[in-house]
């Protein structure tokens, strides 16, 4: 009775880690068509007089700038320069929106590297690391 039930946990136990396999096999393709698609990723705002038109890569990098020549008939330097940095502006919101949705199919939203992406603030990556040892603390000091 031992060898069989030493049997079937065996096959259980073979059954799961296959389908671990399979998920990771899985989100290891997944990532690295995400990464294709952020190589790729441009993204452009226009303003709102449609003058200013830019563009910006999957980190925000400015990588185009278009200036409508009818730009220069309103000659006030300093509210160009603002028109351009607004835009600039939107089209790396609109550029964060969209990485963090791409990185949301593969990542679970309460994952460390989700939250990065939405916060940018570093304490996320490890957050549930720090959560961890502050338990691990927590039960030491009992």
């Amino acid at each position: 009775m031992t060898r069989q039930s030493d049997r079937d946990a065996n096959h259980a136990l073979r059954a799961r880690f296959d389908d671990v396999v399979s998920q990771y096999q899985r989100l290891r393709t997944g990532l690295d068509d995400l990464q294709e698609r952020l190589a790729t990723l441009a993204v452009t705002a226009e303003s709102p007089d449609g003058l200013v038109g830019a563009t910006v890569g999957p980190r925000g990098q400015l990588i185009d700038l278009k200036l409508d020549r009818d730009i220069y008939r309103h000659g006030d330097q300093d509210e160009l320069a603002r028109t351009i940095l607004r835009t600039v502006e939107r089209a790396v919101a609109k550029t964060t929106d969209q990485v963090q949705e791409m990185v949301g199919e593969y990542l679970p939203a309460d994952s460390g590297a989700a939250r990065f992406l939405r916060d940018g603030e570093f304490g996320s990556l490890l957050g549930r690391q720090d959560q961890l040892m502050r338990e691990a603390a927590d039960d030491d000091g009992r």
